[in-house]
């Protein structure tokens, strides 16, 4: 099957604006524009059923249905800022196949009538983001981007915007503040970004992921039956799949979503390497639950609803193995560090838990660990889950309460080891 995001597999220079014009490009823009309304465009979407691919599967047609249509200024928003651990198939879009990204924000730029689209790009990505400018500028040099567009008398200009490497502006909210120049903090909501005074510069706003607008030329150009062909109908088209850790061909697969566990890992990339067994799953990076390698996990399809039927969640669908001779208590404590580390502080339950979850997490790591630390484990995450102005509150308690649940064993061997084993063999373990 060719690929649809993925298209620099198939197609040598396709980041170069003749090539991609040459096999197609900017046909489903034209489209859009020459032949639907915006109306009839954010139908389409939703005929389709494309779910956002940035973390949380949100229908991409209706978030962009609440935008209202007599808001004189409207933004569309590109989350580029691809932070989560385990996750790197937007770096590889827009290096790689950066106008098809272009002109999937473009059509959604049209569908909601906007004056003006942002990407947002992580701090590190500052020669990608230089790059993706030229590409804007040679579009906008065919009259796909700026004024007046293909005639149309629609105007839309696009900006690249460079965070700063925090993690917690990759959630919408934040990342609107960020690109206006406050604090990379979550807001409160309501309002919602689609709505007045929840968006940039408080004017409705649709913020998508980059490989969630991927996919929108292809379905303007193909319609939405043939979208839904692919895939499953709760979980339609292509998915690029981000696979690392202990794997042999670690990379980015696109596959229709509806494969299992265990064709992704074992038929496409591979396999653990070294013959030695499979251990833990992280399907949505460090944010999601640990799920165990178990037939009953490896042999469950890769769509949202089946995937959160185990108790972890798809998300960006980047997966992290884990082989036997991973510590499931050490890959808990460095996922909750982590979390420490980027919590922005603004609320008082993810800023104090995450600390006090790290040091309980020393607190067994250099042996000194109790029963009442276990006991700790579990309660601590229920002073944060729920009470946060984001999910990075939930995300920290994920990896936590997923490997009590599955891998307590480990926990219990840490319990009670500064009684039990000399201190220098602790710190050697």
């Amino acid at each position: 099957m060719a690929h649809i995001l993925l298209r620099n597999r198939d197609i040598a220079d396709i980041w170069q604006f003749e090539t991609y014009v040459a096999h197609g490009g900017y046909e489903g823009l034209r489209k859009a524009i020459k032949e639907h309304t915006p109306a009839e465009v954010i139908q389409i979407v939703l005929d389709s059923n494309l779910r956002g691919r940035g973390g949380a599967g949100f229908p991409t047609g209706r978030k962009w249905s609440f935008i209202p249509k007599d808001a004189p200024i409207k933004y569309v928003v590109v989350n580029a800022d691809e932070s989560e651990p385990g996750t790197f198939k937007d770096r590889e879009l827009l290096e790689k196949n950066p106008h098809q990204v272009i002109e999937g924000a473009m059509i959604a730029a049209y569908a909601i009538q906007a004056t003006a689209v942002y990407v947002y790009c992580r701090g590190e990505f500052w020669d990608l983001a230089h790059a993706l400018e030229e590409r804007i500028e040679e579009a906008r040099q065919a009259n796909l981007v700026g004024e007046d567009i293909l005639g149309s008398g629609w105007s839309c200009n696009m900006y690249v915007h460079l965070g700063a490497g925090a993690y917690i502006c990759g959630e919408e909210s934040a990342l609107l503040n960020s690109l206006q120049g406050l604090l990379g903090q979550p807001r409160v909501r309501p309002p919602f970004p689609a709505q007045m005074g929840g968006g940039l510069y408080y004017q409705p706003t649709v913020v998508n992921n980059v490989e969630t607008l991927a996919n929108v030329p292809w379905i303007i150009l193909n319609g939405a039956a043939a979208y839904k062909a692919i895939g499953t109908p709760e979980s339609p088209g292509p998915k690029i799949f981000c696979v690392s850790g202990h794997v042999e061909r670690p990379g980015n697969y696109e596959l229709p979503l509806g494969l299992t566990f265990r064709q992704l890992i074992f038929e496409h990339a591979g396999g653990v390497p070294n013959g030695k067994r499979l251990k833990g799953i992280l399907p949505s990076g460090a944010s999601g639950p640990v799920l165990p390698a178990t037939d009953e996990v490896l042999d469950a399809p890769l769509t949202y609803e089946s995937v959160a039927a185990l108790g972890s969640t798809l998300g960006s669908a980047s997966f992290i193995l884990m082989d036997e001779d991973t510590d499931m208590v050490w890959a808990a404590a460095k996922m909750i560090h982590f979390f420490k580390h980027e919590s922005c502080g603004k609320c008082t339950p993810c800023r104090e838990g995450t600390y006090w979850l790290e040091r309980i997490y020393e607190r067994l790591l250099d042996g000194r660990g109790t029963p009442r630390d276990l006991e700790l484990l579990e309660s601590v995450p229920r002073q944060i889950q729920g009470l946060t102005l984001c999910a990075l509150g939930d995300f920290a308690c994920n990896p936590v309460l997923s490997t009590l649940r599955h891998f307590r064993d480990e926990y219990e061997r840490y319990v009670g080891l500064a009684e039990t084993v000399p201190q220098a063999a602790v710190a050697g373990a």
